[in-house]
């Protein structure tokens, strides 16, 4: 384990002028991080996050994700490797002397203070005066537009509120970096939702570094310039969400983020294996004709799942295995198909996608 080195405290740190947009906010670099009994939870990790860019870390429970944020936030301790923050080597470094903040799934707020006390917290802790105090508490408030609310207890807050306070807190003395472990994970659904995109704005408007872990692709897909995907300690991928949906890398992230379809040389002609997802997949009578071009392979429907907007169409194949295409109800005038009906799959070949048996190697 690396040897504990005590920064300067951060009230004495350099402050003024912008931050270097060519030098990461978050550096990572053979990072590796194992547990007792050997377990291996991050296994020699390079990434970098650009300044101001909001990247979510995505996977399912014990893929190395959350360790990550941990070692970023000083929590942990690496097993080898270097963890960097705008240029300064901070492993080993303990949490308070990092310029980074964690917002927790449980907003620990004082519910014996008010909403203002509660953001003016840290900054009393830094012994900043009682009038920037109160404005920069009242700025942070602003951006999450709570303003109007600085008087209130937490307790007289909804929980959508309560974790915008517990922001606005992280936001008061303007980290380098702010860390989301599962934000929003405590929230229902309509309002997890909306949280969503306030939290977007917020990241916008205060130009700070936000890192999200999340194991909810939905969540990762609609809030990140970045999604990277973890799986067993390693980056399955990373890149852009769209790119990450659009053009999954292994058979791993093609199942995990969203749902996919994998096509073998049987079905479709040449060797390796392929994706294609189910919404570019069309449903149509068994002996209309497939676009010039196009994949076309007949089956039976085998089940139709209807979740509101759309219905989830599973065909067997004839050539054997099944395939699931994605209806949006009420788009076209043709009536969907029926269960135990014969219909005839097809989809352009550029929307195969072909997949590797490992991770590829990543430009951090």
């Amino acid at each position: 384990m690396p040897p504990v080195v005590r920064a300067e405290p951060a009230a004495d740190r350099p402050t003024g002028g912008r931050p270097d947009p060519t030098i990461p906010a978050i550096s990572l670099r053979g990072l590796r991080k194992e547990f007792a009994g050997g377990v291996v939870a991050v296994q020699d990790l390079d990434l970098d996050v650009a300044e101001g860019e909001f990247v979510t870390l995505l996977g399912p429970s014990g893929s190395g994700k959350t360790t990550v944020l941990r070692l970023i936030a000083g929590f942990e301790q690496p097993t080898a490797g270097r963890v960097a923050l705008r240029g300064r080597d901070v492993t080993g470094v303990p949490p308070f002397d990092r310029d980074v903040h964690t917002v927790f799934q449980d907003y620990a707020l004082f519910p014996h203070l008010s909403v203002l006390r509660n953001v003016e917290y840290p900054l009393r802790i830094a012994k900043v005066g009682r009038t920037e105090r109160r404005e920069r508490a009242l700025e942070a408030l602003a951006t999450v537009r709570l303003e109007a609310m600085a008087e209130r207890a937490p307790t007289a807050l909804s929980g959508g509120q309560r974790q915008r306070v517990a922001l606005a807190r992280a936001l008061v003395d303007r980290p380098a970096v702010l860390l989301l472990d599962e934000p929003l994970g405590a929230l229902d659904l309509k309002l997890r939702e909306r949280m969503q995109v306030e939290l977007k704005q917020i990241q916008r408007a205060s130009g700070i570094t936000f890192v999200l872990v999340t194991h909810d692709q939905d969540e990762a897909l609609t809030l990140a310039d970045r999604v990277v995907v973890f799986s067993d300690g390693r980056v399955e991928q990373a890149g852009p969400a769209a790119e990450v949906y659009e053009r999954p890398a292994t058979a791993f992230v093609a199942g995990f983020v969203g749902t996919s379809n994998v096509l073998g040389p049987a079905l479709i002609g040449r060797d390796g294996t392929w994706s294609v997802r189910p919404e570019k997949i069309a449903v149509g009578p068994p002996a209309e004709s497939a676009p010039a071009g196009h994949t076309s392979v007949p089956g039976t429907v085998a089940e139709l799942i209807y979740t509101g907007p759309t219905t989830r169409c599973v065909v067997e194949l004839e050539a054997g295995g099944q395939l699931t295409a994605l209806l949006l109800n009420g788009a076209t005038e043709r009536p969907a198909p029926e269960r135990g009906e014969p219909v005839r799959l097809s989809w352009r070949p550029e929307h195969e996608v072909r997949l590797h048996d490992t991770p590829q190697p990543e430009n951090p």
